[in-house]
């Protein structure tokens, strides 16, 4: 069956996002609502509830803005790339409203709507972006592919959001360093196939 409405535009979807950025940035997590987000984007709630499901998500993905465009569009070799990425998130959850949601999320139920949102728009959204970087990195033969992707997925993608929750040690940019360089010594130490 063919979804009812108008598919939301990738100039609408933005407009959103940047309007959800600013308020989540000047207000803070509790005042962002799609409502507010509607009013100062000038984008309508159905299609902001077209590409996101409740505020929560478009906090998450507001919050993480910055990633997308520039790791997807990104034809660096896999090391910078992934070093790209883990600073892009790390630099998000070390702002002041980065730590708020991450100690807002060491508190929260698991099935919370903020912790679903997190899980998705943060922690999958970032597995998945490194997929792709790493399905671009075989095509230029950069690497061999793995064996057992989502488990060196796993490993490349815990240790960041261990951190974050955790806060037992700094989320910087020397450890999103650190993140993708002992990365690349899974893909050289017998992970690929």
């Amino acid at each position: 069956m063919k979804a009812r409405g108008r598919p939301p535009s990738r100039e609408a979807r933005q407009k959103a996002l940047l309007a959800a950025h600013d308020i989540l940035i000047e207000e803070g997590f509790g005042r962002l609502t799609v409502e507010a987000v509607s009013l100062r984007s000038g984008v309508g709630k159905p299609t902001i509830y077209r590409n996101w499901a409740n505020a929560s998500e478009l906090a998450m993905a507001a919050l993480m803005v910055d990633a997308d465009s520039e790791i997807l569009s990104d034809n660096r070799p896999l090391s910078e790339a992934l070093q790209a990425q883990m600073r892009t998130i790390v630099t998000a959850f070390a702002t002041t409203r980065g730590r708020q949601i991450a100690l807002t999320l060491a508190a929260s139920d698991p099935e919370s709507e903020m912790t679903k949102a997190f899980r998705n728009r943060v922690i999958l959204s970032s597995r998945e972006n490194g997929r792709r970087l790493m399905i671009a990195a075989h095509e230029r033969s950069e690497i061999e592919w793995p064996q057992n992707i989502e488990v060196l997925l796993d490993m490349i993608y815990a240790p960041v959001f261990y951190r974050l929750l955790v806060g037992h040690l700094p989320l910087d940019a020397e450890f999103a360093r650190q993140v993708a360089e002992e990365s690349m010594k899974l893909f050289r130490g017998g992970l690929a196939g």
